[in-house]
Protein backbone atom coordinates (compact mmCIF):
# COMPACT_ATOMS: atom_id res chain seq x y z
CA UNK A 1 0.00 0.00 0.00
CA UNK A 2 3.10 2.30 0.08
CA UNK A 3 6.31 2.69 1.78
CA UNK A 4 6.39 5.46 5.13
CA UNK A 5 9.34 6.39 6.47
CA UNK A 6 8.71 7.34 10.74
CA UNK A 7 11.37 9.80 11.49
CA UNK A 8 11.14 10.18 15.18
CA UNK A 9 14.19 10.06 18.31
CA UNK A 10 11.62 8.50 20.79
CA UNK A 11 11.76 4.45 20.38
CA UNK A 12 7.81 4.48 22.44
CA UNK A 13 6.39 7.04 19.55
CA UNK A 14 8.29 4.85 16.54
CA UNK A 15 6.77 1.88 18.17
CA UNK A 16 3.45 2.96 18.09
CA UNK A 17 3.12 4.99 14.73
CA UNK A 18 5.31 1.61 13.38
CA UNK A 19 2.92 -0.66 14.67
CA UNK A 20 -0.70 1.25 13.64
CA UNK A 21 0.84 1.78 10.16
CA UNK A 22 1.95 -1.95 9.46
CA UNK A 23 -1.63 -3.30 10.80
CA UNK A 24 -3.26 -1.58 7.81
CA UNK A 25 -0.16 -3.07 5.30
CA UNK A 26 1.72 0.04 5.22
CA UNK A 27 5.54 -0.47 4.37
CA UNK A 28 7.23 0.92 7.00
CA UNK A 29 11.01 2.58 7.53
CA UNK A 30 12.78 4.49 10.42
CA UNK A 31 15.07 6.84 10.96
CA UNK A 32 16.16 8.40 14.49
CA UNK A 33 17.71 11.95 13.33
CA UNK A 34 16.88 14.22 10.53
CA UNK A 35 19.97 13.30 9.10
CA UNK A 36 20.12 9.27 8.59
CA UNK A 37 16.10 10.51 7.41
CA UNK A 38 17.96 12.34 4.55
CA UNK A 39 20.17 9.43 4.07
CA UNK A 40 17.31 7.13 3.76
CA UNK A 41 15.63 9.54 1.27
CA UNK A 42 18.66 9.75 -0.91
CA UNK A 43 18.26 5.53 -1.00
CA UNK A 44 14.92 5.25 -1.86
CA UNK A 45 12.19 7.78 -1.96
CA UNK A 46 9.26 7.39 0.81
CA UNK A 47 5.54 7.62 -0.76
CA UNK A 48 5.00 9.59 2.31
CA UNK A 49 7.30 10.67 5.46
CA UNK A 50 5.94 11.08 9.70
CA UNK A 51 8.43 13.40 10.75
CA UNK A 52 8.72 14.40 14.70
CA UNK A 53 9.62 18.25 15.26
CA UNK A 54 11.83 17.73 18.37
CA UNK A 55 14.96 15.67 17.01
CA UNK A 56 18.48 15.64 17.98
CA UNK A 57 20.62 18.06 15.83
CA UNK A 58 18.43 19.67 13.35
CA UNK A 59 14.36 20.04 14.00
CA UNK A 60 11.62 18.39 12.17
CA UNK A 61 10.66 21.99 10.66
CA UNK A 62 14.48 22.50 9.39
CA UNK A 63 14.37 19.40 7.49
CA UNK A 64 10.58 19.64 6.36
CA UNK A 65 11.71 22.82 4.90
CA UNK A 66 14.57 21.77 3.08
CA UNK A 67 12.81 18.20 1.73
CA UNK A 68 10.16 20.55 0.47
CA UNK A 69 12.96 22.97 -1.08
CA UNK A 70 14.38 20.49 -2.70
CA UNK A 71 12.90 19.65 -6.45
CA UNK A 72 13.81 15.99 -6.30
CA UNK A 73 11.61 15.90 -2.93
CA UNK A 74 9.49 18.34 -2.99
CA UNK A 75 6.76 16.31 -3.69
CA UNK A 76 7.03 13.65 -0.78
CA UNK A 77 3.89 14.16 1.60
CA UNK A 78 5.15 15.05 4.91
CA UNK A 79 2.98 14.48 7.94
CA UNK A 80 4.87 16.64 10.92
CA UNK A 81 4.13 14.85 14.43
CA UNK A 82 4.72 16.31 17.40
CA UNK A 83 3.97 17.21 21.12
CA UNK A 84 4.24 20.89 20.32
CA UNK A 85 1.05 21.33 19.53
CA UNK A 86 -0.12 24.67 20.36
CA UNK A 87 -2.14 26.14 17.13
CA UNK A 88 1.04 28.24 16.43
CA UNK A 89 3.09 25.24 16.36
CA UNK A 90 0.79 23.74 13.97
CA UNK A 91 0.62 27.04 11.57
CA UNK A 92 4.36 27.21 11.68
CA UNK A 93 4.61 23.69 10.73
CA UNK A 94 2.38 23.69 7.39
CA UNK A 95 4.32 27.34 6.54
CA UNK A 96 7.46 24.91 6.15
CA UNK A 97 5.78 22.95 3.95
CA UNK A 98 3.95 20.05 5.69
CA UNK A 99 0.94 18.69 4.29
CA UNK A 100 -0.62 17.52 7.64
CA UNK A 101 0.27 18.25 11.71
CA UNK A 102 -1.18 15.76 14.15
CA UNK A 103 -0.05 17.07 17.73
CA UNK A 104 1.19 13.90 20.41
CA UNK A 105 0.16 12.00 22.02
CA UNK A 106 -1.23 10.59 18.40
CA UNK A 107 -4.58 9.81 17.40
CA UNK A 108 -3.96 6.51 15.66
CA UNK A 109 -7.21 6.64 13.20
CA UNK A 110 -6.14 10.01 12.39
CA UNK A 111 -2.47 9.48 11.51
CA UNK A 112 -3.76 6.18 9.28
CA UNK A 113 -6.90 8.39 7.93
CA UNK A 114 -4.44 10.97 6.94
CA UNK A 115 -1.93 8.75 5.60
CA UNK A 116 -3.73 7.01 3.22
CA UNK A 117 -5.74 10.10 2.03
CA UNK A 118 -1.92 11.54 1.46
CA UNK A 119 -0.57 8.26 -0.68
CA UNK A 120 -3.54 7.62 -2.83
Amino acid sequence: MGYTLIVDDSATERSIITGCLKEVGINVSVALSGEEALKKIEQKFPDLIVLDVVLPGRSGFEICRELKGAANTSKIPIILCSTKGTEMDKFWGMKQGADAYIPKPIDQEELVRKVKELIS
